[in-house]
Parts: structure tokens; C-alpha cells; sequence
């Protein structure tokens, strides 16, 4: 393994932790900040880091980046309300985990809008998947809590961000799109703090820098870095430990406690994620 491949595969596991343990973050900023205003300042702090970056390119910005981004920053700010109303009545662990369903949606809503049929290991994953869930998220009355509703849902929205970002991705510079993404879900959460919400009497400054630079920016950075230098499966295998760290971070020093079905189901999911994402691609090399 080069040097580059390593720095790559540190730059995705890095990635993976920063996103991790923006989950308990989260769930302490909503504690002192409306959602919305939460996610306006976070996407403008994201929008902010990746200009100064870039900022070469502006000049670079075509219509179709405009119109394509704006698309996918509502589809993106959508996401994260619904995945952030969810954390506020459930744990960082279980929203880390539960968020990841996106990964194994992918295949099947492609099927339903492209036409393009799952394969077996993505049949697999779902039925995995599914059983992972019910393992964290039914009580004993077989319902499921708000919180892990909301958390589901946002996980559709996410696959759907994915699809249409494969889509409208094609052609464009991967960082304008981004930045144009950020700019217009950070529109769209101010809009909707400014309709709905009451500002604070205090922001918590060192969880939106947090939140904003390096969650945001700094690990998307990262992630597009360490893709072009690892392969798709081991790739995917790093990224997915975004759950495992949420789940690590949330104990740590959330305070969550993992019962034995909770561990269970984790287990279940993050398995499901990795057929998904793998096929199990990296156990076929090794034979």
C-alpha cells in the first residue's frame, strides 16, 4: 500500500468519526437552538469553508450547477430537519444507525424510477436491514417511537438525495455543486427559522463551528479526497463506520446505554450496509 492509498483510507475513516460524533452534537445543540436556525447557520459555515476554498472557481459556475445544486440543497436541507426533529426525541446512537437505511433504499428506489433491478445482495441487506430495525426501534407494543419515525423518513429523503446527486452530478465540478448545495439549503433552513422559529438568548458557539466547518465542510473535503485513492468497497466499509462511531460517541459521553437487543440490531444493520454498499466484494478477494 503507497503512502497515498494510506492517506486516503485515514482521510475516509477520519470523515467517518468526524460525522460520528456529530450525532450527540446535535442532540446537545437542539437542546439550546431551534432546528432550523441550527441548520441555517450550519449549512452557511459549510457554504462559508468551501468558498474560501474554491473560491478560483466561482467564476467557474454555470446555469445548470445553479439550478442542479438548488435542487439538491432542498433535497439535502430536508434531510437533515427531518434526521435533527428525530434526534430530539431519540438517542445519537440509534439516529446514527437507523440514518444509515439510506444505503440499502438506494438499490430499490433506483429499481422503482430507473428501472434497474436490485441484486441478491441487495435483497439480503433489506431483509437484514429490517430485522435491524426492529430490534432498535419497536417497543414491546410493536409501534415505533417519534423519533425513530422521523429518523427513517429522513433516511428516505437521504436515498433520494443520492439518486438525484448521482444524476444531476454528471458534468459538473463536484465542488461548485456542492457549495451551490449548501448555499441553497442554507436558504431554505433560514426561510423556514425566520417563519417558525423564536431566536435563542444564546447560540452554543463551539458546536456550530463544530457542526458548520468541520462536520460539514472539512469531512466532505475529506471524503471526496479519500475516494479518488480507495477503492469502492473498502471505501464504503470505512464510511459506514460513521454509525459505529455514533453509537461510540453517544456513550461516551452522551451516556447511552447499548442494551443487548440494541446491540443486536446495530449489528444487523451495519451488516446490511456493508452487502449493500460491498457485495461482499472484499471476502471474494480474499479467496
Amino acid at each position: 500500500m503507497t503512502k497515498r492509498d494510506l492517506g486516503g483510507r485515514l482521510a475516509l475513516l477520519l470523515a467517518a468519526m468526524i460525522w460520528g460524533s456529530a450525532f450527540f452534537v446535535m442532540k446537545n445543540a437542539v437542546d439550546s437552538i431551534p432546528t432550523w436556525m441550527l441548520l441555517g447557520i450550519r449549512f452557511t459555515m459549510g457554504a462559508g469553508v468551501l468558498a474560501l476554498i474554491f473560491w478560483k472557481r466561482l467564476k467557474l459556475i454555470r446555469t445548470s450547477t445553479w439550478a442542479r445544486g438548488a435542487a439538491l440543497g432542498v433535497l439535502l436541507c430536508a434531510a437533515y430537519g427531518v434526521q435533527t426533529f428525530g434526534l430530539m426525541d431519540t438517542t445519537p446512537g440509534k439516529n446514527a444507525f437507523l440514518t444509515t437505511v439510506y444505503c440499502i433504499l438506494v438499490p430499490f428506489l433506483n429499481w422503482a424510477l430507473l428501472g434497474r433491478r436490485p441484486t441478491v445482495y441487495n435483497g439480503l441487506a433489506a431483509v437484514l436491514c429490517l430485522g435491524g430495525i426492529g430490534l432498535v426501534s419497536l417497543t414491546e407494543g410493536f409501534t415505533v417511537g417519534r423519533g425513530d419515525l422521523l429518523t427513517l423518513v429522513s433516511g428516505v429523503i437521504y436515498a433520494a438525495h443520492m439518486i438525484a446527486l448521482a444524476r444531476f452530478s454528471q458534468g459538473e465540478n463536484t465542488a461548485l455543486l456542492t457549495l451551490i448545495q449548501f448555499m441553497a439549503a442554507a436558504l431554505m433552513a433560514w426561510l423556514l427559522s425566520l417563519a417558525a422559529e423564536t431566536p435563542p438568548d444564546a447560540l452554543p458557539a463551539g458546536a456550530l463551528i463544530y457542526l458548520g466547518v468541520f462536520s460539514t465542510a472539512l469531512a466532505l473535503l475529506m471524503q471526496s479526497v479519500g475516494q479518488k485513492s480507495t477503492p469502492p468497497a473498502p471505501a464504503a466499509i470505512l464510511l459506514s463506520l460513521e454509525s459505529v462511531f455514533g453509537v461510540l460517541f453517544s456513550v461516551l459521553f452522551y451516556g447511552e446505554v447499548v442494551t443487548p437487543r440494541l446491540a443486536a440490531g446495530f449489528a444487523l444493520i451495519f451488516l446490511a450496509v456493508l452487502i449493500s454498499e460491498t457485495q461482499l466484494s472484499f471476502l471474494r478477494q480474499l479467496f
